[in-house]
């Protein structure tokens, strides 16, 4: 027992000595001392470990292995076998981490290698006790055995303190799931900790708690389970917000920059104390006796300002501080500054400090004094004068120094809209060029510039090649393209594509990219067009079975990228032919015996294809029948087959694409011919049975620049001009009596539209919503149905139906117009103080006016689902004539909207809309207020 206790603890104190890790020697049969936990054990926890176990000691020794450390010199040893045990790692990880090798040399005593390999193993926060023994030696070969006790895995763990849902957030944030192997460190432990304190700190609850609970797994070995404790403390939120050193710009206008710290809402009489650490004389209200004195009641600010200790609602913005968001917006600040002028201004101390369990901010600037742009100059340009760059920089001397406005203007910060000196070149092929503002004198507040230009040489487009096109054909990308091999290269015509293959609707837009490749010493550039295919086609589908009404149900496909000219090739069908860009829509639907519609169409965009002709025919076939029994209350069949009114039509298009005065514009011409057939069909007075005739003529003038999302289109315009034409047969029958079904038998009007709408980004997003960004959307239309004969009556159909959602129904089958209207149900006017002529169409209107502004949002614009929210404004009305026509009547209606595009299903859309104009005594907002819906398309 002596000899072994001296093996132990000689090299205990050998270690110990250098300050570094323990390392046990003995032969197989010798005790192990266990280390502490954690930490680096003690010549006393060596002794007494061993001393515990002195029943199990051997009886006989290994006297080469003592004699190692009686040795009075060092010797050399070679490893000539290393075991690990203990362990749950693969022994060779353990062996390759620790450093030692077979074969390896050891100076004992007197070596560090033993006590490194503990460092190593120890370093990887793996194991929670590492022994290393001498197992045994033959000659100079000595035997080693590494024993290694793995940290504890964990378990299970818990929440307590927080709901389900942000458990749920945490335990993403944390990356940890039950069941993955995890091991338990100190370094774990602190990092989730970390993790969990900022995750709520972000939510506003800057004084939250977090301490963790561990505990032995009774049914897994070496395990533990981990209990997250939380104590959010409550939302600290911002009271006030202070500024001291702003001489020149007021605390509203630096508090309206900071868009992620806001002030919390107040509404109080007693607003209480609260000091700006850095100026105790200026408070953040008006004292109410200057502003009297100073007519304050004439400015909202300073109205704003005296009462904002008692009142503020700030309902859209949320007062939690984060610190990131507030980092910003000190930056904000300064860029304001900047842009007015001050670019000395700075930020010199700024702080947050708790007053009545919230918290204020404070910020102390120096302005500095207020810089103006001084002479420019230019140097490099040849191929533009200097008067050209100017008009299109459109800075003038005296103008206030804003080097944001400087950089836009110049294209050192890019712009998709254009109009800057950058985009001048490179659409002009000069891709190489290159601009830099340079400060060539400041002499009191003015600042003079030399705008130095390096112009290169013009590039032209060498190879155009085409990625992620699985099954769309490559030409018909190929003829979307405006770059064109051999032409200069031209960023115009870069953004250009981009919307052109994102309006075929077969790409997801977000993700179709460029990829640039400048080859400087040819002068050329290569381009390939990446895209990403996204499924376009749609599915309708819907069943059900009515008390007296039969099966009702609808089916309809549209194949958005359909090949027609693989229709008969079986390998074409996987399933289906596709590829070719043609467009294949069939739909059936059928309520039973009251009503049943077919439809089919077929769209070739580019008919011939050398051009962009888009060709289209259509054929629908549509019946509405009166099969109620009043008497018995269900649907008869009988009825349905004595009263009904069907419609058949087909119609023939053929568009082209113009040049001039840009290729925006387009020109569509369309033949149409529809057949009405009414049998006891009461809509018209005087028209109950017969068949009515309509074969029109219209033409299109339209210009589309929307895009480049066609489902969310963010910047653009687009303008509809359309007349649609019959026969004016009343011209070549005067005088001739006719009945007044023979003069619906064939109908006669002419009908203009005209449609414009613009798309205005407003704002820009930042950080991860950067690309998101609210749109202002405005259209206007307007509609006007006449006659060619005054003494012929006007048609009864192709009219405007006005209000709800602009679902079709019935009276649709008559070729109108359906106008929504959100907040109104379908005008009504058959009052004869509204309408005292009823003898025309009751409810359908000769003219319309209707006016919308949408303030949009996006939730989401990926290709696998759109999704915005709207608030709207629109105005509308109809009228039966000039006579009555009245402009500036309108029907007026505000509310929400919500639009969710999926790819397979279209549009499904739903608002909720109030009528200003139907808020009558006695009914409230509750009778004024209107839930619409709407599905496959956007109404008009």
């Amino acid at each position: 027992m002596h000899t072994i206790y001296k093996i132990f603890f000689l090299i205990a104190i050998f270690f110990t000595a250098r300050n570094t890790a323990y390392t046990q020697v003995t032969q197989d049969s010798l005790p192990r001392a266990t280390q502490n936990k954690d930490s680096i054990p003690s010549v006393k926890d060596s002794v007494s470990s061993v001393s515990s176990t002195k029943d199990t000691v051997p009886s006989s020794v290994n006297v080469e292995l003592e004699n190692i450390f009686n040795a009075k010199a060092p010797k050399q040893y070679t490893i000539s076998h290393i075991t690990v045990t203990g362990t749950t790692f693969d022994p060779n990880l353990i062996i390759s981490i620790s450093g030692l090798t077979v074969g390896g040399k050891v100076i004992l005593p007197g070596s560090d290698d033993f006590a490194n390999a503990i460092t190593n193993l120890w370093k990887q926060n793996l194991v929670s006790d590492v022994e290393i023994y001498l197992t045994d030696l033959k000659g100079s070969d000595l035997s080693i055995e590494i024993h290694v006790t793995d940290r504890p895995v964990l378990s299970n763990f818990k929440f307590k303190g927080i709901s389900k849902t942000e458990s749920d957030d945490l335990s993403k944030k944390l990356d940890i799931k039950k069941g993955r192997v995890t091991r338990v460190t100190e370094g774990f432990k602190v990092s989730a900790i970390t993790t969990i304190k900022k995750f709520f700190i972000d939510k506003g609850f800057r004084n939250v708690e977090v301490t963790i609970s561990e505990s032995k797994d009774t049914k897994a070995t070496n395990a533990v389970n981990l209990l997250f404790i939380v104590d959010k403390n409550g939302k600290v939120r911002i009271n006030n917000i202070f500024f001291a050193g702003n001489h020149k710009v007021p605390d509203l206008k630096l508090k309206k920059q900071m868009k992620g710290t806001k002030e919390k809402s107040r509404l109080t009489l007693f607003p209480g104390t609260a000091y700006n650490v850095y100026d105790s004389s200026k408070t953040n209200y008006l004292p109410f006796n200057q502003y009297i004195r100073e007519n304050g009641f004439l400015f909202p600010s300073k109205t704003k300002e005296v009462l904002d200790p008692y009142v503020r609602f700030k309902f859209l913005s949320s007062s939690k501080f984060n610190e990131k968001k507030y980092v910003e917006d000190k930056n904000k600040i300064l860029d304001y500054y900047n842009s007015l002028g001050y670019r000395d201004a700075t930020i010199v101390a700024d702080t947050t400090y708790n007053d009545h369990g919230d918290l204020d901010v404070a910020i102390k600037l120096t302005e500095g004094p207020r810089y103006y742009f001084g002479n420019i100059t230019w140097k490099g340009n040849t191929k533009y004068p200097d008067s050209i760059l100017n008009l299109i920089l459109g800075i003038k001397k005296g103008d206030v120094y804003n080097a944001e406005t400087l950089n836009k203007k110049l294209g050192v910060t890019p712009s998709p809209e254009g109009g800057d000196i950058s985009s001048l070149y490179q659409d002009d092929g000069y891709l190489f060029f290159h601009v830099t503002p340079v400060e060539t004198a400041v002499y009191n507040d003015t600042i003079d510039h030399e705008i130095r230009i390096v112009e290169g040489p013009q590039a032209t487009i060498g190879k155009i090649g085409i990625s992620g096109n699985d099954k769309t054909k490559e030409y018909v990308i190929r003829r979307e393209l405006r770059t064109i091999p051999g032409e200069k290269f031209s960023r115009e015509k870069i953004i250009r594509t981009q919307r052109e293959l994102s309006q075929l609707g077969y790409f997801d837009a977000e993700k179709i990219s460029p990829g640039i490749v400048p080859h400087p010493e040819n002068g050329t550039v290569d381009i390939t067009w990446n895209v990403v295919e996204k499924s376009s086609d749609q599915l309708e589908l819907s069943a059900g079975f009515g008390g007296g009404i039969g099966l009702t149900g609808t089916l309809g496909v549209t194949f958005n990228n359909f090949s027609i000219y693989n229709i008969f090739n079986k390998k074409a069908w996987d399933p289906l032919p596709v590829g070719d860009g043609q467009k294949l829509s069939l739909r059936g639907q059928s309520n039973g015996r009251q009503f049943r519609s077919y439809n089919f169409s077929f769209t070739e965009p580019w008919l011939g294809g050398k051009k962009r002709n888009p060709f289209s025919i259509g054929y629908y076939d549509t019946k509405y029948a009166n099969a109620y029994d009043p008497y018995t209350g269900y649907y008869n069949r009988d009825y349905a087959d004595s009263s009904y009114i069907k419609n058949t039509g087909i119609s023939v298009s053929l568009g082209k694409q113009l040049r001039w005065p840009d290729d925006f514009f387009s020109l569509v011409y369309q033949l149409n011919y529809q057949r009405y057939k009414l049998k006891n069909y009461n809509i018209f007075p005087g028209l109950l049975n017969g068949v009515s005739n309509n074969i029109s003529f219209k033409i299109t003038l339209a210009r589309s620049s929307a895009g480049p999302n066609p489902i969310f289109p963010t910047s653009g315009s687009n303008f509809i001009l359309s007349t649609e034409l019959t026969p004016p047969y009343s011209l070549f029958r005067k005088g001739e009596e006719l009945s007044k079904t023979d003069q619906y038998k064939w109908v006669e009007y002419h009908k203009e539209r005209f449609t414009a709408q613009w798309y205005v980004p407003i704002g820009q997003g930042r950080g991860e919503n950067k690309d998101k960004q609210f749109i202002l959307y405005a259209a206007a239309k307007y509609g006007f149905l006449g006659r060619y004969n005054s003494a012929a009556p006007l048609s009864p159909f192709g009219r405007f139906q006005l209000g709800d959602a602009g679902l079709s129904n019935n009276y649709g089958l008559l070729g109108y117009d359906i106008i929504a209207h959100r907040g109104y149900p379908v005008y009504d006017n058959s009052n004869p103080k509204v309408n005292p002529d009823l003898s025309q169409a009751r409810d359908f209107f000769t003219i319309f006016n209707k006016y919308t502004l949408e303030m949009r949002y996006p939730f989401s614009t990926s290709a696998s689902s759109t999704i915005y929210g709207l608030a709207f404004f629109e105005a509308a009305n109809g009228w039966f004539s000039f006579k009555d026509y009245n402009p500036f009547k309108l029907r007026r209606s505000v509310g929400l909207g919500m639009r969710f595009y999926l790819p397979m299903f279209g549009l499904l859309g739903f608002d909720y809309g109030i009528g200003l104009d139907r808020i009558n005594p006695g009914t409230g907002l509750k009778g004024a207020a209107k839930f619409t819906f709407m599905l496959g398309q956007e109404p008009e």
